[in-house]
């Protein structure tokens, strides 16, 4: 969504790929939660959609630029969404966004999002090849 401002995005981009919720032992001293343990949370749905595509294991190789567009807070369930973007001979791009679900809400607000590479690798960590489908 090359144009579209935080505000006019309504719903999440990809298949929810993972759902947690953010504690206390999560937060800053602002009681927001760590922008590190989003992006951990992101990485770990990428993997996983890497994963999936590749038909075995992946590694991160790089991420995007990523503007945190709104904090979490205790008690929000993170929820993360994927959807591959491209595919090369050994490396994936991965669209990823992360939405929050207010504590005892339905509201939900884009949180963050990124594209993040990884490349498929062997039992040995050299790149293999990705299929084809």
């Amino acid at each position: 969504m090359p144009n579209a401002s935080p505000s006019s995005i309504t719903s999440p981009r990809g298949a929810l790929t993972v759902r947690t919720i953010a504690m206390p032992a999560d937060t800053n001293a602002n009681g927001d939660i760590f922008g590190g343990w989003v992006m951990s949370a992101m990485d770990q749905a990428g993997g996983i959609a890497g994963v999936e595509r590749a038909r075995g294991r992946v590694v991160t190789v790089k991420v995007n630029t990523m503007h945190f567009i709104a904090p979490m807070k205790v008690g929000d369930v993170l929820e993360v969404y994927t959807e591959v973007e491209s595919v090369g001979r050994s490396s994936m791009k991965i669209h990823i966004e992360a939405w929050a679900r207010r504590f005892r809400t339905t509201h939900h607000d884009k949180v963050t999002d990124a594209i993040f590479t990884f490349v498929a690798v062997g039992d040995d960590g050299r790149p293999s090849p990705v299929p084809l489908d």
